[in-house]
């Protein structure tokens, strides 16, 4: 008997893309390095000191952090093993920290890659910098060959439900009771975008950053969510 094959789709000419490395990526708005525990663990303290009822954290499966040692220690743990690949938020006018976000789940031999760990600090919070950051990693995720992007969240945290598909990432299904958070139950709701979106998504990110798309007071004339809408194949049930 010959080989048997499954039905999907022939993929030709794919090879497996890369993992995150040292590369910065630079933008108007915000600068992604490589966290660094030394470089950016106090400067990051500084900033999340100003989210004063640990907002911030309630999603995260740590922190918040009472001291900087405390946090250089958990940061240095973390970026250990190179997955998750942790990045920095930083404003490139006054070169602080703001906030950090990551590449995890990184598989190159099929294509895929998550984004995570996403803690913005208020002094970063609503502004351009974390749609910027949001489409550098999208960016370079895709521009490096990967075949899918994803993301995932406490299916409770509408926020995060909400951004995800601002950014473009469209809704995929919820898997009940996959794992536990700070001695919770989390569901998760899993969103994610593929490669033959990018060029529509990286279209869309190009005219909402468009300084032509603010007026003098800041205010956007075209939403994300709006340019990013035609793009998704499916629109998450719970927040209509």
């Amino acid at each position: 008997m010959g080989e048997q094959h499954n039905d999907g789709e022939l993929v030709v000419g794919w090879k497996a893309p890369p993992r995150p490395g040292d590369q910065v990526l630079n933008g108007r708005f915000v600068r992604l390095e490589p966290l660094s525990p030394d470089r950016h663990a106090a400067d990051l303290h500084r900033a999340n000191s100003a989210d004063t009822d640990g907002r911030i954290w309630k999603y995260l499966p740590y922190g918040p952090f009472s001291s900087v040692a405390a946090y250089h220690h958990w940061m240095r743990d973390a970026t250990a093993a190179g997955d998750p690949f942790f990045y920095a938020l930083i404003n490139p006018e006054t070169a602080h920290a703001g906030g950090v976000m990551s590449l995890m789940r990184i598989t190159p031999e099929a294509g895929s890659i998550e984004v995570g760990h996403i803690n913005i600090a208020p002094e970063m919070q609503r502004r351009p910098a974390v749609t910027e950051a949001m489409f550098l990693l999208m960016q370079w995720v895709f521009e490096a060959g990967y075949r899918r992007f994803e993301w995932k969240c406490d299916a409770s945290n509408r926020r995060s439900r909400r951004a995800a598909e601002r950014f473009g990432f469209s809704y995929e299904g919820v898997f009940r009771q996959h794992t536990l958070s700070k001695g919770r139950n989390r569901d998760t709701a899993w969103f994610a975008c593929i490669d033959k979106e990018w060029p529509a998504l990286k279209e869309a990110y190009s005219v909402w950053l468009s300084p032509l798309n603010f007026d003098a007071g800041g205010r956007q004339a075209e939403s994300l969510a709006d340019l990013t809408r035609l793009v998704r194949v499916s629109q998450d049930p719970a927040l209509l």
